[in-house]
């Protein structure tokens, strides 16, 4: 199968790679490949791919508070053109989306079938994408997850990684609450989800739930820090953007075809192995 993937060198796009090597992958990485670039529907075209994965975006969630305009023209114009890139050669599209087109106020797990009602621009531009994809390329599958991490990139866990190594103590927001997803994870659902005839919206996160603080204690738990870990407020925090103070999502039809990702503590605990020296040589470069 040949397939494009948008945002091949980002934290899901690099393990995607990784996780469809047999397949024929065409890598599409901005600057050649600009979602702001009419030319990008074009691009689509030209590669002649049976799948696209899209999962290039504008993922700076308080940026997009101060930048709208740019948010909303790289996720739902952006998107428009690659599906109607996709939909030209008849290709499937699978569009990576986020929890964060729900408002939070739900105090049980969001449903595919949930009405979205996104709090912040990144979430209604996202949302805005999802609708777009699908009434142009009726061939879409619309994945949500969350609260994604992997080696690639910049990302909470890394940055947590790093601080419980350089402060004594860390102030983390203990009231929204979600499901942390291990990119590797996500990109092994993934490759058993291309194989599958699905359209429409799949939720796709890791298993279990947790607060930022308490993601945070463990992470400095696992690397055996004394760092202290303050729980604060979301206001306190003072962000710019408003987030959802619970979303998480049921990965119901996901479950269905018989695909869960592992529990977020047992990811978390294999990918800080896997990456514990290179963020401890990365902290030491910076010191030195």
């Amino acid at each position: 199968m040949r397939i494009l993937i948008t945002g091949a060198d980002g934290q899901l796009g690099y393990e995607l790679q990784r996780v469809l090597n047999r397949h024929d992958l065409v890598p599409a990485l901005w600057p050649t490949f600009d979602l702001l670039n009419p030319e990008c529907e074009a691009d689509v075209r030209a590669a002649k791919p049976d799948l696209v994965i899209h999962t290039a975006a504008y993922t700076d969630v308080d940026g997009a508070e101060r930048e709208p305009d740019q948010a909303m023209a790289i996720n739902a114009l952006g998107t428009e053109r690659v599906a109607r890139g996709a939909a030209a050669v008849g290709a499937r599209l699978i569009l990576l989306s986020t929890d964060y087109v729900f408002d939070g106020t739900k105090e049980m797990q969001y449903l595919e079938t949930d009405e979205p009602r996104p709090l912040s621009v990144y979430g209604l531009s996202k949302l805005e994408a999802e609708r777009r994809a699908m009434a142009v390329c009726p061939n879409t599958l619309v994945v949500r997850t969350a609260w994604l991490y992997g080696p690639q990139g910049k990302n909470f866990v890394k940055t947590i990684m790093r601080l419980a190594t350089e402060q004594s103590e860390l102030r983390v927001v203990a009231d929204q609450r979600g499901s942390p997803t291990h990119a590797g994870d996500l990109a092994e659902a993934l490759a058993r989800v291309v194989t599958l005839d699905l359209t429409g919206i799949v939720h796709a996160t890791g298993s279990g739930d947790c607060t930022w603080y308490e993601l945070a204690r463990t992470i400095v738990g696992l690397l055996g820090k004394a760092t202290s870990v303050r729980p604060i407020t979301t206001a306190e925090a003072g962000r710019p953007a408003p987030r959802p103070a619970y979303s998480v999502l049921a990965n119901r039809r996901l479950a269905e075809q018989g695909i869960a990702l592992p529990h977020w503590a047992d990811a978390l605990e294999r990918f800080i192995k896997q990456v514990k020296v290179e963020v401890e040589a990365e902290v030491e470069k910076g010191s030195g």
